[in-house]
């Protein structure tokens, strides 16, 4: 008989997920969405208030549906997942742990870049003289302006990948930047790295947030206020919630390969998952091409990129060696200026014996 799983396809199955979300639900380590009681603090002091949450083991159930087909940990998604005007949305130190995650990439870098003070013009919505009309207003605000960019070294080609450039000034055309209690007015440089993140993550690996926004992308489209209870009431266009999760653990890639043992020499390795004993295949490191796109390389960044791989690669001291004596000479001459020309050699006048030219 095969085994059942959680999930929508059958009658058992629905009931399984049923009853895993009940056990989900009664415990106190699941954000307060998921619970099947939340607490409220009195008024002046009085005593705390327990309040049943009817939509706790609905929402037990679609967030191990999405662990599910993620492949991902019931518990961490549950933990890094926002619901933001009936919307899920993740938090953005999981869209950057997923990336770097993935193994498909280098880890995420971002690029600040001081583009100086100027004026930005942007438009609000306001209540006009006239009840219950609302006008468009045009304002300018002086902002010193900072840009952004999300980039990484895709590790089967080689190539920087970079995200769309995001800026203060955007911000504040946007309308992210004047809405009540916005972290880009008082943490800019953080925001910056948060929304460049995610733009990376939804051009480049979108299968890795199944279509889903950062949690601060949609902070930025509702005007949201925090209750007492911790959770945050959405003002427009309609009144919902949303819990705040906290540090993500970023999931785990699978375990390397070992490197090719001396010849007649079997190397057995413990599978750190299973437990069982695993015999290594065939050699997989390619040193001649590693050593060919550290030569090739023409940027400094992506150069200390694949220098930094070198201590994480599965192969022998003397090949680690080999490759971080190239990288540094390939440092060295992408850092020394190029050698100025020569000038050309002036006409030499040839002198005869005695003085006579």
């Amino acid at each position: 008989m095969p085994a059942i799983t959680p999930g929508f396809g059958s009658l058992q199955s629905f009931e399984l997920a049923v009853r895993q979300a009940k056990l989900l639900s009664s415990s106190t380590l699941v954000p307060a969405q998921y619970r099947a009681e939340t607490v409220k603090k009195g008024k002046n002091g009085g005593p705390d208030l327990v309040e049943e949450n009817p939509n706790a083991i609905p929402n037990c159930v679609i967030a191990t549906n999405m662990a599910q087909r993620m492949g991902a940990d019931t518990l961490m998604v549950m933990q890094n997942l926002y619901i933001v005007e009936g919307r899920p949305s993740w938090s953005s130190q999981w869209i950057i742990a997923a990336v770097n995650g993935c193994g498909r990439f280098s880890p995420l870098r971002f690029k600040l870049t001081d583009l100086g003070e100027r004026v930005v013009e942007y438009t609000v919505s306001e209540w006009g003289e006239q009840r219950g009309q609302r006008v468009n207003v045009k304002k300018s605000v002086t902002i010193r302006d900072i840009e952004c960019v999300a980039w990484v070294i895709e590790r089967e080609t080689g190539e920087r990948l970079e995200s769309p450039k995001v800026s203060i000034g955007m911000a504040v055309a946007e309308g992210w930047y004047g809405k009540n209690g916005s972290k880009w007015q008082t943490m800019p440089e953080l925001m910056l790295r948060y929304r460049t993140a995610s733009f990376f993550g939804k051009l480049y690996a979108p299968e890795l947030l199944m279509g889903l926004q950062s949690v601060e992308e949609a902070q930025d489209v509702f005007v949201a206020t925090r209750g007492d209870d911790g959770r945050f009431a959405v003002e427009e266009p309609a009144p919902e919630a949303m819990e705040p999760l906290h540090v993500p653990t970023p999931p785990r890639t699978a375990a390397r390969r070992a490197d090719a043992a001396a010849p007649g020499q079997v190397v057995e390795v413990v599978n750190p998952t299973t437990g069982e004993i695993d015999r290594p295949g065939p050699p997989w490191f390619d040193a001649d091409a590693f050593a060919d796109r550290l030569t090739s390389c023409g940027d400094i960044d992506a150069l200390d990129v694949l220098a930094d791989e070198i201590r994480s690669i599965e192969a022998t001291a003397d090949t680690k060696d080999m490759l971080a004596d190239i990288a540094a000479r390939r440092r060295a001459e992408l850092a020394s200026p190029a050698p100025a020309p020569a000038p050309a050699p002036a006409a030499a006048q040839r002198r005869r014996p005695g003085g006579i030219e």
